[in-house]
């Protein structure tokens, strides 16, 4: 891989107002082409309910914590931009139990469903939509404010997420939706991507040293990287092959974001032993499931299995 790295700048504004629904062919002609698009996708109107929701679900561990006598200040003026990091500098226990599968609250999961996405989504694979199991909350705080023995799990090597998929997913239609919560600064360690290396397929990877795998350094395309800088609400839609990796976060503030992923209903979700289930049907409508209980259910039942829990790592041999 060559030296220079390309920045792509969004303009850093906030979304206020709605943005067109359905994406252009030409920006389904630059997915195919690159392996990712960005685009503005979720007004602040959406973004607030879930960052609130997770304002709560932060105050509530921060408490539990100061009662267990591994947090000694709670922070509670700190903005939602600020908090969890200067939190995590006290315990990375903050950190424990805080995901999508694991919260699994109601703002997130109405979240999953909002139509401006779904509808960029049927612009890529089509109407038949699935949630895939693959769902994270990004809390990426400051790299001053994280213990060393995270600080691989914040800043991930290159790899491509077809990498924690089972080898069967390889032809199925997964996009990733790495989603902005928050303005993503050059200092933030924004995502980085290999325009045009999807067209490889999947490339082997080995563990890396500091958190999951890496692709090979025999490997890596020899492409320069593009460094995404994007505002809320902007979403990064990324080819389950197109290499990507992060930075650490060098700012004052936490670089919030969320790695949903959605795929081509009946393609291998890549992980069948956890749920995935129909949010847009165009030839089947009542197969969609919309029901928040049900959905907590499904986790819950597949968390209590011994392998609900279960990730792979693709490792070359």
């Amino acid at each position: 891989m060559n030296g220079k790295v390309w920045i792509i700048l969004i303009p850093m504004s906030t979304a206020t107002a709605a943005h067109p629904s359905t994406l252009s062919a030409a920006q389904v002609s630059a997915f195919k082409r690159d392996g990712y698009l960005v685009a503005p996708i979720f007004t602040a109107a959406d973004l607030a309910p879930v960052r609130q929701e997770l304002t709560d679900a932060i105050d509530r561990r921060a408490r539990e914590l100061k009662a267990a006598g591994k947090l000694a200040n709670l922070h509670m003026d700190a903005p939602f931009a600020t908090r969890f990091g200067l939190l995590m500098a006290q315990t990375p226990d903050i950190h424990h139990g805080f995901d999508i599968n694991q919260l699994r609250g109601p703002a997130m999961f109405r979240f999953l469903y909002t139509p401006a996405l779904l509808d960029a989504l049927e612009s890529l694979i089509g109407p038949e939509l699935s949630c895939n199991p693959i769902q994270h909350v990004r809390a990426k705080p400051p790299i001053d404010q994280t213990a060393d023995a995270q600080k691989g799990y914040f800043s991930v090597p290159w790899h491509q997420d077809s990498g924690v998929n089972v080898v069967e997913a390889d032809m199925s239609e997964i996009v990733t939706c790495w989603t902005a919560l928050v303005d993503v600064t050059e200092d933030m360690g924004p995502l980085q991507v290999l325009p045009g290396a999807q067209r490889l397929g999947h490339l082997p990877h080995s563990a890396a040293a500091g958190y999951g795998t890496s692709i090979k350094a025999s490997a890596m395309p020899d492409i320069a990287p593009v460094k995404v800088l994007v505002p809320a609400g902007s979403v990064i839609f990324m080819h389950r092959h197109c290499p990507h990796h992060s930075t650490p976060n060098r700012s004052q503030g936490c670089r919030w974001s969320l790695d949903l992923r959605y795929h081509r209903t009946g393609d291998n979700s890549g992980r069948n032993w956890q749920p995935e289930f129909v949010v847009r049907s165009r030839t089947n409508p009542t197969s969609v499931m919309n029901d928040h209980a049900t959905w907590d259910s499904l986790w819950r039942e597949c968390l209590a299995r011994p392998d609900g829990g279960k990730i792979i790592h693709r490792l070359a041999d």
